[in-house]
């Protein structure tokens, strides 16, 4: 029964992303070591975790309030619509402290391989809130990857009937790049995007 019980919770952790069936099965021996100072403690978070975080209803972020913390802040700039493709985007664009305005959540990008359409997506809410008085552009933060830039164009397309600028990320050489090291595409794509020195 406890092999039976083991093997389950490494079927389970090999879901998670970056860890595949070894790497799970090392990560539970190493909490079942650690029982008391590792495997109860997240056993209890995740357990408070899954009772007490919600999708924000406006925005798609993850919180414990509704709406959540970032659509609720008066400070924030209400002008400023930032798509971005998961929540994980939406931190690491928090983490950089260089965006002040409103965040909208995709949940995922365009993707005919995956079976995941416009429907599957959060892009007729997108639509409706860039139709609101006080947004003037929505920025298009998605990814470089084939479905981001599908994801993109569509949105550019459905945007375009909306009185409201839209606008994308730049992509290229990133802070600190050596061009030896950079794939064609990122140099191609810089190269596009120069501007004036």
């Amino acid at each position: 029964m406890v092999v039976n019980e083991l093997e389950a919770l490494i079927q389970l952790m090999a879901r998670l992303p970056g860890l595949g069936p070894r790497s799970a099965r090392r990560a539970v021996l190493h909490l079942m070591g650690k029982r008391e100072s590792l495997m109860l403690p997240l056993a209890a978070s995740l357990d408070r975790v899954a009772q007490a975080i919600r999708d924000c209803s406006i925005c798609g972020n993850l919180d414990s309030v509704e709406p959540c913390s970032i659509c609720s802040d008066e400070r924030r700039e209400p002008s400023l619509l930032c798509v971005v493709e998961e929540v994980g985007d939406l931190w690491a664009l928090e983490r950089s402290g260089a965006f002040r305005g409103r965040y909208h959540v995709l949940g995922g990008t365009l993707s005919a391989l995956d079976g995941r359409g416009p429907d599957d997506l959060r892009i007729a809410s997108l639509v409706t809130r860039a139709k609101e008085p006080a947004v003037t552009e929505v920025i298009l933060a998605l990814g470089a990857t084939v479905d981001g830039q599908t994801t993109a164009h569509y949105i550019a397309e459905r945007l375009a009937g909306v009185e409201v600028a839209v606008s994308r990320l730049a992509h290229g050489v990133p802070v600190g790049g050596e061009l030896d090291y950079l794939d064609d595409g990122t140099l191609t794509a810089a190269l596009k995007a120069r501007r004036p020195a």
